[in-house]
């Protein structure tokens, strides 16, 4: 027993690494096997497949030729869409004239400014035309424009803000409620005003947008009105507001009667007729209404 004792601890003193290996030839010490690399030394995972199958799958998408047929059929029904959706936009609200209306200066806003307040010693109200285009408003005083009922509407709603401070009646809620039932008022007046020319069947080259910005020109009148009042009390509102409303009065049958009227009537001539008589009373009611929507949405800001 001795022998065989002494016989093994030589063997262990001359091949040490033989306590750390086992039988199989795995180290004892690892908690896990290494499946990484395969018994043939071949990376384990998707055998058999191109780096260049998956490596780049768009390719193979690209070159099959059912989908470029589904990408040009899908390319082809968006164009056609967009192109239906710009038509029936175009027919309702034309996007493409609004930069027409919108082309105003410092001097042109200036003169029409003056003119809604003091349209009395005017005496032209023709629209300018070139080759049966109207010129640009910046070249003629008398072209309807956006910007100053844009500007006017938005000013409206920050004079009514102040005055509402003033007197200590502010709050979010009804300054939005004035915005939003001065913009349902406008809205509805355009309305009205489309429903009553095709009922008298009026021919006329106005559009919707003219019809806008004629109506949203009273809002200089009531913010003069509405400024005098801050300024001057009550007795300063109307009498300004009285001013305006007769200057907007003034202003819109001098020029609607240009748009609804004949070309007789146009030049001063007295027009008889039942239809040439509608539209008089048609011009004289859209004119008169002005007046009102300038009370009616002012007088509760002064007090």
């Amino acid at each position: 027993m001795d022998m065989d004792y002494t016989a093994t601890q030589s063997v262990s003193r001359q091949h040490p690494e033989t306590r750390s290996t086992s039988m199989d030839g795995t180290d004892p010490s690892q908690l896990f096997d290494d499946t990484s690399v395969a018994p043939g030394g071949q990376p384990t995972g998707f055998q058999g497949q191109g780096v260049g199958t998956m490596g780049h799958p768009g390719r193979t998408l690209l070159s099959d030729p059912m989908s470029n047929l589904a990408m040009a059929y899908g390319s082809s029904l968006a164009s056609q869409g967009k192109d239906l959706v710009d038509k029936n936009l175009d027919r309702f609200l034309p996007i493409s004239k609004l930069k027409y209306y919108f082309a105003v200066d410092t001097v042109y806003v200036g003169k029409k400014l003056g003119l809604l307040v003091f349209p009395y010693m005017h005496q032209n109200w023709e629209v300018s035309y070139q080759q049966d285009t109207p010129v640009a408003p910046r070249f003629d005083i008398n072209a309807p424009d956006l910007y100053i009922p844009a500007m006017g509407f938005i000013t409206y709603i920050l004079v009514a803000g102040l005055a509402l401070g003033t007197q200590n009646r502010f709050t979010p809620e009804i300054l939005g409620m004035q915005a939003s039932s001065a913009l349902v008022w406008l809205i509805m007046e355009v309305l009205v005003v489309l429903l009553s020319l095709y009922l008298v069947t009026v021919n006329t080259d106005l559009t919707t947008i003219d019809l806008v910005a004629f109506s949203g020109y009273k809002y200089v009148g009531m913010i003069v009105g509405v400024v005098a009042g801050l300024l001057f009390g009550r007795t300063g509102y109307y009498l300004t507001l009285l001013w305006c409303c007769i200057s907007i009065f003034v202003f819109m049958i001098r020029t609607l009667r240009l748009k609804l009227l004949s070309e007789a009537a146009a030049q001063g001539v007295l027009v008889h007729g039942a239809r040439n008589q509608l539209r008089m009373y048609l011009t004289m009611s859209i004119a008169a209404a002005q007046p009102i929507f300038m009370y009616w949405l002012t007088y509760h800001l002064v007090r």
